[in-house]
């Protein structure tokens, strides 16, 4: 191990490592399911009451194993503790793309789905031969310093408002109650009878109650171990809080929170993947839809994909302490080429597009400095193949603690911004207000640029921004207010 990952030069241990691999495989376990219903719409295809079971065992399947490829990559190339998986935001979009292609073409969704897997079969080439030479990091490096530094305490909001927002959206069971419950938003102050009377139920109100304590109980208790030195403060802290939800359902809810693995079933569906997605690519069908609007999704894929890997990467090694002075990060080629081996291999076996994922920073937090972390991650992805309904029961709640507590300790990054330069200022609160909003650190690193070189053009600063800065503000420009 010490060999290959070089732990000792890196100062961790074989331990401090797994437990890293395990408390990020915690914080992201979600996607392994979340990620074949937002595909295939709860597996119910176009919603028109023809399911299509083997499409969502398909891109489970997928899921599980392009994911562990990216990490492999990200483990004996890169050396780096950074997960990945099918990216959210990106998967929607391509959901999207397949309805839409479906409409367009009067197709099924499964054969909507092979002609959209197209695009993610480009972009992964694309990325690869863009990683090969060099091109991807020049483009890392386009960014202005103070951009950089402004990514990681933008990520650290994006990750608390996910902790305290969309991650524990609690819906009521029936129609009654038609817009989900978020912590930030309807808790304070609304523990009172009206909540059971505007319709959320007594099942809800008590569901709403023992996630926000058990994510409050949660998130002191990482904090507490942290403060007292403890390494694994995160991954004990997830624990306790799943502890304390399994308890709280079988006590106040009435209900078995292992009832799932019951009826679960643990043979992986590779039959189902073999027949529906892998390697079943439709060029034909995907390009009837129009060159113009092809080339256009496959950009658009693209920007999308690789600043939310750029900004990953950037945010989550600035807070590690892998960035040198200049915010560049060792083995940034080999990081980026992960992310397109990974999206290569989700396009053969049916699925969106692979990407850095933000909850990395749970593992790095957690003392994960080196490959070990991530070829830990990929090792539990891999086991989900066989072990899923597991990985399911982790309530969010408990997942939540992590990320807010995450998310606070990266807010520790405005330290180094220099707020008497406006050029600075400005994209820096522009993306701490825009990433959680939007929920795209892509978009986020966007509009920072634009506001940058906006600014340094009307101070009379122009000379002071490169070229490739200039060009990728307009092509933000162009996404924004052209194809967005």
């Amino acid at each position: 191990m010490e060999k290959l990952f070089k732990l000792k030069e890196n100062g961790t241990n074989v331990r401090t490592e797994i437990i890293a691999g395990l408390t990020t495989f915690m914080t992201m376990a979600y996607i392994i399911a979340l990620n074949p219903n937002l595909l295939t719409n709860f597996g119910a295809g176009l919603g028109d009451g023809t399911m299509v079971p083997e499409l969502w065992n398909a891109v489970f399947m997928a899921t599980c194993l392009a994911s562990f490829v990216g990490m492999l990559v990200m483990a004996f190339a890169a050396n780096k503790p950074f997960a990945m998986a099918p990216g959210m935001g990106l998967n929607s979009f391509f959901a999207v793309v397949v309805t839409n292609i479906c409409g367009m073409l009067g197709i099924t969704y499964v054969e909507g789905f092979r002609a959209a897997l197209v695009i993610i079969l480009v972009e992964g080439i694309i990325f690869l031969i863009l990683s090969v030479l060099n091109i991807r990091q020049k483009i890392v490096e386009a960014i202005p310093l103070g951009v950089r530094l402004g990514i990681a305490p933008a990520i650290g909001l994006m990750l608390m408002n996910i902790g305290v927002g969309s991650n524990v959206g609690i819906y009521a069971a029936g129609n009654d109650f038609a817009s989900p419950f978020y912590v930030m938003r309807d808790f304070f102050g609304a523990l009172t009878p009206r909540v059971i009377q505007g319709g959320m139920g007594a099942e809800g109100y008590a569901t709403m109650v023992l996630t926000v304590v058990t994510m409050f109980i949660g998130l002191f208790v990482i904090i507490i171990l942290a403060h007292k030195g403890i390494k694994a403060s995160v991954l004990i802290g997830m624990l306790v809080a799943s502890v304390v939800y399994w308890a709280g359902e079988a006590i106040f809810l009435h209900a078995n929170p292992f009832a799932s693995l019951a009826t679960a079933s643990w043979i992986p569906p590779f039959a189902d993947m073999a027949s529906t997605t892998l390697f079943k690519f439709d060029f034909s069908t995907f390009f009837n839809i129009g060159w113009f609007t092809a080339i256009t999704l496959i950009i658009t894929f693209c920007m999308i994909d690789m600043f939310d890997t750029i900004g990953t990467l950037v945010g989550t090694a600035s807070r590690a302490g892998m960035v040198d002075e200049n915010g560049n990060m060792p083995n940034m080629k080999e990081a980026l080429l992960a992310d397109a081996i990974g999206t290569v291999a989700g396009s053969v076996s049916g699925t969106s597009t692979v990407t850095t994922f933000i909850e990395s920073a749970s593992g790095v937090e957690a003392g994960g400095r080196t490959g070990l972390t991530a070829l830990t991650t990929g090792i539990m992805f891999l086991a989900c193949i066989f072990i899923a309904p597991i990985a399911a029961i982790i309530p969010a709640a408990a997942t939540s603690s992590a990320l807010i507590y995450v998310g606070i300790l990266m807010l520790a990054g405005l330290k180094n911004i220099n707020f008497d330069d406006i050029a600075q200022t400005v994209p820096v609160a522009l993306m701490l207000i825009a990433m959680p909003i939007s929920g795209s650190i892509g978009h986020a690193i966007g509009l920072g640029l634009i506001s940058y070189t906006i600014i340094r053009i009307f101070t009379g600063k122009a000379k002071e921004v490169s070229v490739l800065t200039y060009v990728i503000s307009a092509l933000f420009l162009l996404k924004f207010f052209v194809v967005a």
